[in-house]
């Protein structure tokens, strides 16, 4: 079937996948200065070489820990080495974003600067962001919340309740947006 550029409406959209990671958003560009995406991979790397068991791995590991430290302090973010993250995540600009060890990050998410993502708030426990979530810079994303697929979380918003899949969340304390708007 061919398809003329001019047949494509405007509007169409691509639907980026909330279950299937996207690993090509997370590649670093050979010699290219791009130090969010530099300390995902220092991450990944941790994340395999503690499956494995040998000494060799033991000493890959160690250095790992020091290039991941490095890449926080260029970065300035607090992502913990186990934090579990799905694929393909992408953060633009990784300054003052703080996530706690045990949330649960799904595949295809953008996270821009200053958002935390930690405990408090009304429900207990931690946050569990779906898959394919945009949360706007300096977003706070606290508690046990759930946090659907293909959500979008406002900019300085704070949320302490969960959001619907598609559904977008805005304001102190976030209120969630008719989707029909």
């Amino acid at each position: 079937m061919n398809v003329n550029p001019g047949d494509i409406s405007m509007n169409t959209q691509v639907m980026v996948s909330a279950e299937i990671a996207d690993w090509s958003r997370e590649e670093v560009a050979l010699f290219r200065y791009d130090p969010s995406r530099q300390l995902l991979r220092t991450i990944r790397a941790y994340a395999r070489l503690s499956k494995e068991k040998d000494i060799l791995s033991n000493l890959r590991r160690k250095l790992v820990v020091l290039i991941y430290r490095f890449w926080s302090v260029i970065t300035g973010a607090d992502i913990p080495l186990g934090t579990e993250i799905g694929g393909g995540l992408l953060i633009p600009h990784p300054n003052g974003i703080v996530m706690h060890p045990d949330a649960v990050i799904g595949p295809n998410c953008l996270i821009f600067q200053g958002v935390t993502i930690g405990t408090g708030g009304k429900l207990p426990g931690l946050p569990v962001i779906g898959g394919h979530v945009d949360i706007g810079s300096g977003a706070k994303i606290l508690g046990g919340v759930t946090i659907g697929d293909h959500a979008k979380i406002g900019a300085n918003a704070v949320v302490l309740c969960d959001v619907p899949g598609g559904a977008t969340a805005v304001g102190v304390p976030a209120s969630i947006l008719d989707i029909s708007e």
